[in-house]
């Protein structure tokens, strides 16, 4: 019985913070981030679903999960990649993301793409 491989999924994300729809004194800080998913493996998989857990400097915790991304359930042919934009509001100027995508490859077979934390602060906090 052969097993078919699962195409390996990897994901590059870049943050900013949005200053101009933040409002701090008002414990708002909006921030976007684009995430680039590359498909390293030898064949297409479909991106499904997502789930975040972002967590804010006080320890609050949002979960969200979601069909597709930005209203997509992209298809990423092997060697190829998608990007999207989207954001996140959190009550400190620091906090940070994780997850991962339900994604299904061509024979139908359900796997995570895990999504390692990043970092969402606003410039200069960190030293």
């Amino acid at each position: 019985m052969t097993s078919k491989a699962i195409p390996t999924i990897k994901c590059r994300v870049v943050t900013h913070y949005l200053e101009e729809q933040s409002e701090p004194e008002n414990q708002r800080y909006v921030f976007s981030y684009t995430i680039t998913i590359c498909n390293l493996g030898s064949g297409p998989a479909q991106l499904l679903k997502r789930h975040w857990q972002i967590t804010d400097a006080n320890g609050k915790t949002l979960i969200v999960d979601g069909e597709g991304v930005v209203g997509e359930q992209p298809n990423i042919a092997a060697h190829e990649e998608y990007t999207y934009t989207s954001g996140t509001i959190i009550e400190t100027p620091l906090g940070v993301m994780q997850g991962h995508y339900v994604m299904v490859n061509e024979q139908g077979e359900h796997f995570k793409a895990d999504i390692a934390p990043f970092r969402l602060s606003v410039p200069n906090i960190l030293h």
